[in-house]
């Protein structure tokens, strides 16, 4: 970078981060990413932007191949001066609701866009919520802004997990893991959809319209999980032809943005179920998987207010009724989404990885993939047959949101700030389900979450070999490996829901109470 390497100190490091500078920390050497790559970073800035002043080694090494890290020694400024611990972490501006933009005068400046709620019954807790614009407002973060809240977490254990969490890296990679099996492992796959595909086709030349639409979305459903690798890079390990055939697979056969998908997942893996940063578990207001949703937290991903008013209440309040009604239309959220991430895109002028060949080559695929469909709807007949086409093939590919949601909305949604160690975060706030492997197809791999979150690059059918390490690796950490059955899960998910339903049925009760005690005195 063209500046002599020296050792950091946390204040110095804090003060660089104050005045604007994205220092991350890396096997104790220090990263300042410019803005240039923050832009063009392949996961999104926010995954970098969440790890502003934290030690990201586990993260990175899981997240990138050995290419990409090499690539990363161009980035060293120094090394940090460290506790016998390790890194003592600095809460990242982003998490207290700092952000930086471009000002009036052209260049970057702080923006303050939500304020930090009051702390509740967890000290280490930081949930964001919309700013209060009547009060006056720093010019940027301050250090105290930085410095984390008290936490139950031992530096020391969280330390010693992390170095395990390395050497059991070290033994994945070592079982050759990594290597993916085509012949083996996607081999089934593709004749599965071939055979999908066609099935689908003969149906719908003689008319036989619910055939063809369940086949269909059988075969949309089990894309998805193909197009989940590639986005991983946990094909080809080549990220030019991973998105390749993810943008084939998604946008021109599925009618979704590969694009979109990365950016919203590669976060929610970093900041797994937490309310105010993980895009997975903001649904209100038809789902809220804690209370902590009550209080109308700001979103750093969608960057804005999840409101929690009365209308929202009275839907939260029916939740766990609605739960499976509200999963089988989950695909058109998915459209919504992905659209409205490309049409953002369009106006985005940040050259991200790729250039703009995957953003252009995404709008095609959308184009074609309405015209074929079109095609099929309007060869339906009449009206009601397309809008049942339409409706069977979509619903058909709702198990697919009931196994997203299956491994993270019964876990764990607490804030533990950012001592905690990546692989704690992990296994904390994810499960996997139990299933034989001869059905392990009909899950994609998703079953075991678990495995999976800690090594997202991983070809998924190695995922079942590598869990049998975690497991051995979680029980000497004395960290809990949780798992359970399709059905039992989705038991405990009913459950979460219908906890806060209740919570959100007393919230709406005392507002009702309030309104009639106002009008009351009015009336007098």
């Amino acid at each position: 970078m063209g500046q002599t390497k020296r050792s950091w100190s946390r204040d110095d490091i804090a003060a660089r981060i104050l005045a604007g500078e994205s220092l991350v920390v890396y096997n104790n050497n220090l990263l300042r990413i410019p803005q240039s790559w923050l832009n063009a970073h392949p996961g999104g800035s926010l995954a970098i932007l969440h790890f502003v002043g934290r030690d990201a080694t586990d993260e990175i090494d899981a997240y990138h191949c050995d290419d990409t890290i090499k690539k990363i020694n161009a980035y060293i400024v120094g090394t940090v001066e460290t506790s016998p611990e390790g890194w003592q972490p600095l809460v990242p501006p982003l998490m207290t609701g700092w952000v930086r933009k471009i000002a009036s005068d052209g260049k970057q400046a702080w923006h303050n866009e939500a304020s930090i709620l009051p702390p509740s019954d967890l000290s280490s807790e930081i949930l964001l919520v919309q700013k209060d614009s009547s009060i006056l407002q720093h010019h940027g973060p301050t250090l105290s802004n930085l410095i984390p809240p008290p936490t139950d977490l031992s530096l020391k254990t969280q330390y010693q997990h992390s170095a395990a969490y390395k050497e059991l890296h070290k033994r994945i990679i070592n079982a050759g893991l990594y290597k993916t099996p085509y012949l083996t492992g996607y081999g089934p796959e593709v004749a599965r959809y071939i055979l999908l595909a066609v099935l689908s086709a003969v149906a719908y030349s003689k008319d036989w319209l619910i055939p063809s639409a369940v086949c269909l979305g059988l075969l949309w459903h089990q894309l998805v999980f193909t197009v989940h690798d590639l986005g991983h890079m946990g094909v080809t390990h080549d990220w030019a032809k991973d998105r390749l055939i993810a943008i084939i697979l998604a946008d021109f056969i599925g009618g979704l943005s590969v694009g979109w998908w990365v950016d919203n997942h590669n976060v929610h893996h970093l900041v797994t179920n937490h309310p105010t940063h993980d895009p997975d578990i903001e649904h209100l207001p038809f789902l809220a998987i804690s209370t902590a949703f009550f209080n109308s937290l700001w979103s750093t991903y969608y960057k804005r207010t999840m409101t929690f008013n009365r209308f929202s209440a009275f839907l939260v309040s029916m939740q766990h009724k609605l739960f499976y009604i509200l999963l089988g239309f989950g695909r058109f959220n998915l459209y919504a989404n992905a659209y409205g991430y490309l049409f953002r895109k369009a106006f985005d002028h940040r050259k991200a990885r790729g250039g703009r060949w995957s953003w252009w080559l995404e709008v095609i695929g959308v184009v074609f993939f309405w015209c074929w469909f079109g095609a099929l709807l309007k060869g339906c007949g009449s009206w009601g047959r397309a809008l049942t086409y339409l409706l069977v093939s979509h619903v058909v590919t709702s198990p697919l949101h009931v196994q997203i949601v299956l491994s993270h909305f019964s876990m764990s949604t607490a804030d533990l700030g950012p001592t905690e160690s990546f692989v704690h975060r992990q296994l904390r706030t994810t499960t996997d389900v139990i299933c034989p492997p001869s059905l392990s197809f009909i899950h994609g791999g998703l079953h075991l979450q678990v495995t999976h979150h800690l090594f997202p690059r991983l070809p998924r059918h190695n995922l079942r070999e590598a869990s049998v390490l975690v497991k051995e690796f979680a029980k000497e950490q004395g960290l809990v490996y949780a798992e359970f059955g399709f059905i039992s899960g989705n038991g405990e998910v009913l459950s979460v829901l219908k906890g806060v339903a209740d919570q959100a049925r007393i919230v709406g009760m005392v507002a009702d109470t309030e309104i009639r005690e106002a009008m009351d005195k009015k009336g007098q």
